[in-house]
């Protein structure tokens, strides 16, 4: 009589062969046409956390920096994480190569370093944008008692640090490492930020669970939302094919100094104007005017006694 041992071996064999045909994996194992690793998760993970450290030293990495070390770490950090991010972005572009006609590992390797050099000169000016959302995070919610407090704590400073790092290397092209960045910022924080959403200076989510922003999104400078806000498409234009057509604005504009409160929902390549405020729970699919007021109707007061209204 088989042992039970023997039994599970046979049966882990069988199933082994089956996952391993190319008919079954063809589907869900992308591979290039060359032996080059896919991305690794969680070195990205290390290059964002080396990145954090840079862009908010002090609070992120060495936690004892003083001002005559400063340099030494920010360029450690800096010249571990560019060794990093090249072999990074090479490695996306072997992955997306099989779709690249004439593409050879001579130009990855050429266009993955001039590309990690063209990100790294962006971080002086993410730091100032960050900079600028921490400060709004502060003046926006009054249970923060420092801006330091909203740089440790605050989901919407770990969403954004994550979303402008990794909107800089979808401008520059480089192919699925931004959303790679921006879904671990999604995993850890619940908010939802596509690499190519263009956002403005001082922007704040506050308590920021559940918040949506597409893709073709712009946001101005100074604008708050609340948890549970959608930004996102009203419909989906298809090709002859009836495929869905990519890279169209499709989501919306919202200008300066808006507030979006708990909930709404804001569908398709619309304009919410300066100034304008929507309330909780509202849908709109229309261009709302500048200092404009949107909210829900109010709800009839009515009091039934002794079985009226039945």
């Amino acid at each position: 009589m088989p042992s039970k041992r023997s039994s599970r071996g046979d049966l882990i064999n069988e199933i082994e062969r089956e996952l391993c045909t190319p008919d079954s994996y063809e589907e869900v194992l992308h591979r290039t046409n060359h032996d080059v690793p896919m991305p690794s998760v969680e070195t990205l993970g290390e290059i964002v956390e080396l990145l954090r450290a840079v862009l908010f030293p002090g609070y992120y990495g060495p936690s004892d920096l003083r001002l005559e070390t400063l340099r030494y770490h920010t360029g450690a950090a800096l010249d571990r994480a560019a060794i990093l991010l090249w072999e990074q972005i090479r490695r996306g572009y072997c992955f997306d190569c099989v779709y690249e006609k004439g593409a050879s590992c001579a130009d990855c390797d050429e266009r993955a370093e001039r590309l990690t050099q063209q990100f790294l000169s962006t971080l002086p000016e993410v730091r100032r944008r960050l900079a600028t959302d921490a400060r709004a995070a502060f003046e926006g919610d009054p249970a923060a008692r420092r801006t330091g407090e909203t740089i440790y704590c605050y989901p919407s400073l770990k969403a954004m640090t994550n979303h402008r790092i990794a909107h800089e290397l979808h401008t520059l092209g480089v192919p699925l490492i931004p959303r790679i960045i921006s879904e671990a910022a999604h995993a850890q924080t619940g908010i939802d930020i596509h690499p190519g959403a263009e956002i403005g200076p001082r922007f704040f989510m506050d308590h920021g669970t559940g918040i949506v922003i597409g893709e073709t999104t712009v946001i101005g400078t100074n604008v708050r939302v609340y948890q549970g806000v959608t930004l996102g498409a009203k419909s989906f234009p298809l090709d002859a094919d009836g495929r869905p057509v990519k890279g169209i604005p499709r989501h919306p504009i919202v200008e300066d100094d808006v507030i979006i409160y708990a909930g709404a929902t804001i569908l398709g390549r619309i304009t919410i104007g300066k100034g304008a405020e929507i309330g909780g729970n509202v849908w709109v699919t229309r261009d709302v005017p500048a200092g404009a007021r949107l909210m829900q109707g109010r709800p009839i007061d009515q009091a039934l006694e002794q079985g009226a209204g039945i």
